[in-house]
């Protein structure tokens, strides 16, 4: 019994050296070939944690535009891949967005990710 008492312990003490994390899951997306998703809210810093992958890999094409939720503005061009993969991309302006999502023979997941400020100065871009 003491023997159990005392491995809690230390699993708890290990757990709590751990540093807190902050992210918080806004909103998932995921699909099949072409799609808009439904607007979201999202306070800088945010990240878009997308994946990819096919079963037509060969033949595979994705692209995601982040548009303005309320105007419909195009943004930008923030995902373009022919090839299955993933990645994460940093965001600085808060608001309401949707993603426009062009695919072909591409299954898509897009999470939208709310960061504190000291986890986004620790973002370091993919290259």
């Amino acid at each position: 019994m003491i023997k159990r008492l005392l491995i809690g312990l230390a699993a708890a003490s290990c757990l709590a050296a751990l540093p807190a994390s902050s992210e918080q899951l806004v909103r998932q997306f995921s699909g099949i070939g072409a799609s808009t998703t439904v607007e979201f809210e999202a306070q800088a810093p945010w990240i878009l944690d997308w994946r990819v992958n096919s079963d037509y890999q060969r033949s595979m094409a994705i692209e995601v535009h982040l548009v303005d939720g309320t105007t419909g503005f195009h943004k930008g061009l923030v995902v373009y891949t022919k090839q299955p993969g993933n990645g994460v991309r940093m965001f600085n302006q808060s608001g309401s967005f949707r993603f426009r999502v062009s695919a072909t023979h591409a299954k898509w997941t897009l999470k939208i990710i709310e960061l504190s400020r000291e986890e986004a100065e620790l973002y370091t871009p993919r290259q």
